[in-house]
């Protein structure tokens, strides 16, 4: 992480970890259907663990639900310790999407 990335805690800003993980999410179900996507939702985001300046982090996005026209990606962020091993679960959170039209109404997601 990078000092425009930390607030006055000198920890991450949790709007930029909310911004990463909306942003791995749509990468995730974009992959998956190869559709046009809006993000519709987001739920449960979990902040277990304050996220150190000078920290790696991973994040991991899943699709975990498949509807006819909608799809949920579970995202993760993982931090490391930049001089140790391992890494733990900080942050998680579900991000639901819409494929929609060029009009913007939902369609299927698999022709």
């Amino acid at each position: 992480m990078f000092p425009t990335t930390i607030n006055h805690h000198a920890t991450l800003f949790g709007g930029t970890a909310l911004a990463w993980m909306d942003e791995v999410s749509f990468i995730t179900a974009t992959r998956f259907c190869r559709k046009r996507l809006v993000t519709v939702s987001t739920e449960r985001i979990n902040f277990q663990h304050p996220i150190p300046s000078g920290s790696i982090v991973e994040l991991d996005g899943r699709v975990t639900r498949v509807g006819r026209t909608s799809l949920t990606v579970s995202v993760t962020i993982f931090l490391e310790d930049m001089y140790r091993e391992g890494r733990e679960e900080v942050i998680n959170g579900q991000f639901n999407f819409v494929a929609v039209d060029d009009d913007g109404r939902p369609v299927p997601l698999f022709d």
